[in-house]
């Protein structure tokens, strides 16, 4: 027979039967801001959860096993928070709040998911996920970051953040932004235009990111000023970068060459974010990814931090992550197949006695 509690967001008391827990919301919370218009929010948290979940006024009752309301309890303090804080809450917050919960890490998500790095007209630039909220903290621990992983995951967008912060906090003096013009796997041809038109389309979500965080009339000023520099990798080439924060976007599409050479860039003064997607390479015939083998020769340095985002620090479409997971299978059985090829081929070619 189950019993009924009332729960001062704290954790219930561990017990193996099915018990119900009562959690009172305090009175100045508004329950709409919970549980969603037409209870939108409050059907995604039933759907997450093992426990069943019954509201009535500004009580919300949980039954179900003590460690499934255990995790119930704690998203509903944790989302309590967010909204104290300000956030409008959605079901992708609510996603992301439980997957925190799920890691174990220790840390809170509404600690995690109300960590603002720019405010811009009423939008907030925030981590979504406990991987970028690590990615975040390790550029600012780090001198050289590298931020790995599939797209989706915002690598570019929150280093372009964290640059601007910088930027505006007077910690640097100036932005630059690079990428290899390497394409897509499609030929471009040839390109009208200056130097400016000819490089655009390989720089424009760099510059999409910048017109996000900063005022679209100020860039072409600061970008005028030195600023603010967005430029083809090969423009590094024999510079000493002092005083900047330098973001290498698009790095699986370097040489080794090329990313000792932006590497080796790095001025007094400066920070660099190396990001990347080392699933999706587009560089010609068998030639290496410079950022497959710079994991292999800096691992080990001191003040080089690689951060690995997966499918589940995707904040684009939830389809996104699901795509990123079945091409990662695929991948799998591939080289499963290429590796088996040659045994089998071997196993044929044996002399019969």
């Amino acid at each position: 027979m189950s019993s009924a509690r009332k729960h001062n967001l704290s954790d219930p008391t561990p017990s193996t039967d099915r018990v119900s827990t009562v959690v009172v919301v305090p009175g100045e919370q508004a329950m709409v801001a919970l549980l969603g218009s037409r209870d939108e929010l409050l059907r995604v948290i039933e759907r997450s959860l093992d426990s069943d979940i019954h509201v009535r006024g500004n009580e919300i009752t949980i039954t179900g096993a003590a460690a499934d309301n255990a995790v119930a309890v704690r998203l509903f303090e944790e989302l309590i928070e967010l909204i104290k804080v300000g956030q409008h809450l959605t079901p992708d917050s609510i996603s992301h709040a439980l997957g925190i919960l799920n890691a174990d890490s220790g840390e809170r998500p509404a600690e995690v998911l109300s960590l603002n790095i720019l405010s811009r007209r009423g939008k907030n630039i925030r981590p979504k996920t406990l991987n970028q909220k690590r990615y975040v903290d390790a550029i600012d621990k780090h001198t050289v970051v590298f931020g790995i992983g599939p797209a989706g995951t915002g690598k570019t967008y929150l280093a372009v953040a964290k640059a601007v912060q910088a930027l505006q906090a007077k910690q640097v003096t100036r932005i630059i932004l690079t990428r290899p013009a390497v394409e897509a796997g499609e030929r471009l041809g040839f390109l009208p235009g200056t130097l400016y038109d000819k490089i655009d389309p390989y720089l424009r979500p760099l510059l999409d990111a910048l017109h996000d965080m900063l005022d679209p009339d100020s860039i072409p000023r600061l970008t005028q000023a030195g600023t603010i520099e967005v430029a083809p990798l090969a423009y590094m080439r024999g510079r000493s970068l002092n005083d900047a924060f330098i973001i290498l976007d698009e790095a699986q599409n370097t040489t080794p060459e090329q990313m000792k050479m932006f590497l080796t860039r790095l001025g007094f003064g400066s920070r660099m974010v190396v990001t990347g997607d080392v699933t999706q390479i587009d560089l010609p015939g068998d030639t290496r990814s410079g950022l497959k083998v710079v994991r292999n020769i800096l691992t080990d340095i001191e003040d080089v931090h690689f951060a690995n985002l997966t499918s589940t620090d995707v904040v684009r479409h939830r389809l996104v992550g699901d795509i990123v997971d079945a091409y990662e299978r695929w991948d799998a059985q591939e080289a499963a197949q290429v590796h088996v090829a040659p045994q089998q081929r071997a196993h044929r070619s044996k002399p019969r006695r």
